[in-house]
């Protein structure tokens, strides 16, 4: 049966997730959003064949895996019942050559012999369609070539071609190098090429980590989940993904399968803040010049709440019959309409971001006052819609409102159009953007306000708490945000009303749910693991740092063994569910950490 213990490898323009038995089961052809050409993990629980890429060890009884540290280059341990061992090492290349990034379409696996006599056979049937047929093949001397849609595939060896194309077993005496990439020629002898490829690539990885700023404590945690976001960038145009898959059901059985790949607004902004705390700029840099031709293409007009990794606008969703999904639990959805909702807290995760090029003299190429003019566009919409209904941040199929969230992010893009304008020396402009954030502030707080009466708000001096809705009184687990968007203060007795009356209402143990009232697919079953970081983060920011450790280390220990977390996860079994990795959940990781860490000064 599939499980979320899976590896993610890639290079910022392929990926793939490698399963428990080492085998690549998902990875997609010519970037994550195109054709799975392995799609095995949604290819149902009934053993069907195809999808798949894996070597399996005759007598096979143990398997241990692990990443070569500070990389995201996988190594798999199979060791058979007589004491044979192999290593198989995944990764797809990454470093700069010729004066540019070397990051090609391809796959590569290295299988070395460790111990005893191992015999293996090589499993390799890519598909072509989204799981409507086996890629046809054809072959050479010392290649196989695999016709995937639009793409073809061509796989280079110095292992037998017979021994793949019969999957038959043999003994395994050296060291045996894969490539899978490009139809053309490949450059060299691939044993000598691969053993470069795999230390290149190692030494590209490293030296990016060496480069992280990290807080002291959770170390690990953080430097898997930085190299892991930034795996979700697709670099060729700055993209930032939500995740790498598609519809892994938030719940089992849910319906709530959605597709992932691609860019959100609002999934990226957050990742793009959590990686500059660490100070990897290269990812803001390159998403920065994504968001800027987002906005030209835009002319002044709607900004949509997601977008191609390409940029493009339409994102047609459809369902492919010809996967039964993960575990069975279809639909395998292709697209996402959500491309066409009206999410008004896009505009202030545009600006929010994009306001830090005006002054980070570390920047390559700062923004100049022509940027804070187009800027100024999606700030006017940001003004114009920020009492407007929307789907919101769970976007909602069915249903609108005026959500505070969406608000309060569009109050956030007009406070910071105002820093940047005083920063270019703007102050006209900086006067009127700060007038329009005031008028903001006065809307939420005179509409999303909820008056309630008891004994637990007085505690608080507020009597009531932020509802989730102008003129309603729901909560949702965005309002805590608050605080992180510098709207209200973590002192606020109106913040500390809405942070208890958030933790009564959503909390589920130690984890918390985004909202508890039905959708349009009934009440949500599973916690939301972004929702649980920012409790933890609420916590600490209001002085409960005993507790925030507690929920932190916590939702640590439910991490994959590869040290990452999917989108949702089960309050009572601990079980994850939704699409993976996801960006969001990372996040919260490194967020947490640094919040939370002893200072380095601690150490010294």
């Amino acid at each position: 049966m599939s499980t979320l213990e899976l590896w993610p490898i890639g290079n910022c323009q392929v990926s793939g997730l490698i399963d428990e038995a080492g085998a690549l089961v998902w990875g997609c052809v010519p970037r994550v959003d195109g054709d799975p050409t392995f799609c095995a993990l949604m290819r149902g629980p009934d053993g069907q064949d195809g999808g798949t890429w894996r070597f399996e060890l005759e007598n096979q009884v143990a398997v241990h895996q692990g990443y070569l540290r500070n990389t995201p280059i996988l190594v798999t341990r199979l060791e058979d019942a007589t004491g044979g061992a192999v290593d198989i090492y995944d990764f797809c290349p990454r470093y700069e050559r010729l004066g540019r990034t070397y990051r090609p379409v391809a796959f590569a696996r290295i299988v070395r012999p460790v111990a005893g006599t191992p015999r293996i056979r090589c499993v390799l049937t890519p598909m072509s369609g989204y799981g409507s047929q086996l890629a046809p093949i054809t072959r050479g001397s010392n290649h196989i070539r695999y016709l995937v849609e639009r793409n073809t595939l061509r796989l280079t060896t110095n292992a037998p071609v017979g021994y793949i194309l019969d999957e038959r077993f043999f003994r395994l005496e050296s060291a045996l190098h894969f490539f899978l990439g490009p139809d053309e020629p490949f450059d060299g002898e691939v044993e000598r090429q691969l053993e470069t490829m795999l230390n290149h690539t190692g030494n590209y990885w490293r030296l990016w980590v060496r480069g992280l700023a990290t807080p002291l404590d959770w170390q690990d945690a953080v430097i898997r989940a930085a190299i892991t976001l930034k795996l979700c960038q697709h670099e060729e145009t700055g993209a930032i993904v939500a995740a790498l898959t598609t519809s892994i059901p938030e719940a089992p059985g849910s319906q709530r399968n959605w597709d992932y790949r691609y860019c959100w607004i609002r999934d990226a902004y957050y990742t793009v803040q959590a990686l500059n705390h660490l100070g990897a700029l290269d990812v803001l840099e390159k998403y920065l010049a994504y968001l800027r031709n987002i906005v030209d293409d835009a002319e002044g007009g709607a900004i949509q709440p997601l977008y191609a990794v390409s940029g493009a606008r339409e994102i047609i969703e459809w369902e492919a019959p010809d996967l039964p999904g993960y575990r069975g639990m279809g639909p395998v959805r292709v697209g996402n309409a959500a491309y066409y909702q009206v999410q008004n807290d896009c505009y202030g995760q545009i600006v929010l971001p994009a306001i830090q090029a005006f002054s980070d003299e570390r920047l390559l190429r700062m923004a100049s006052a022509e940027d804070f003019a187009g800027l100024e566009q999606v700030g006017e919409l940001a003004w114009q819609m920020h009492d407007q209904p929307d789907a919101g941040l769970w976007e909602l199929r069915t249903r609108t409102a005026v959500h505070t969230y969406s608000s309060v992010m569009s109050w956030a893009a007009c406070d910071r159009l105002a820093n940047a304008a005083d920063h270019l020396g703007l102050h006209d402009r900086a006067e009127l953007w700060r007038e329009r954030a005031d008028t903001v502030r006065k809307h939420i707080d005179a509409e999303a306000w909820h008056e309630v009466e008891g004994p637990e708000f007085e505690d608080h001096g507020a009597g009531g708490h932020y509802a989730a809705t102008f003129g309603g009184e729901q909560l949702d687990a965005s309002l805590l945000q608050m605080v992180e968007l510098r709207y209200v203060a973590a002192d606020d007795p109106r913040f500390k009303a809405t942070l208890a009356a958030v933790q009564k209402a959503l909390r589920r143990g130690e984890h918390m749910l985004r909202y508890d009232s039905e959708d349009d697919f009934g009440l949500p079953e599973t916690a939301f693991n972004i929702c649980t970081f920012w409790l933890i983060e609420a916590l600490h920011r209001s002085g409960q740092d005993e507790e925030a450790r507690r929920l932190f280390q916590a939702m640590l220990a439910h991490r994959t063994r590869s040290g990452l977390l999917s989108e949702d996860m089960d309050f009572e079994t601990g079980e994850l569910w939704g699409n993976f990795p996801q960006t969001y959940s990372l996040v919260g990781i490194i967020n947490c950490a640094g919040q939370l860490s002893r200072s380095w000064r601690d150490w010294r």
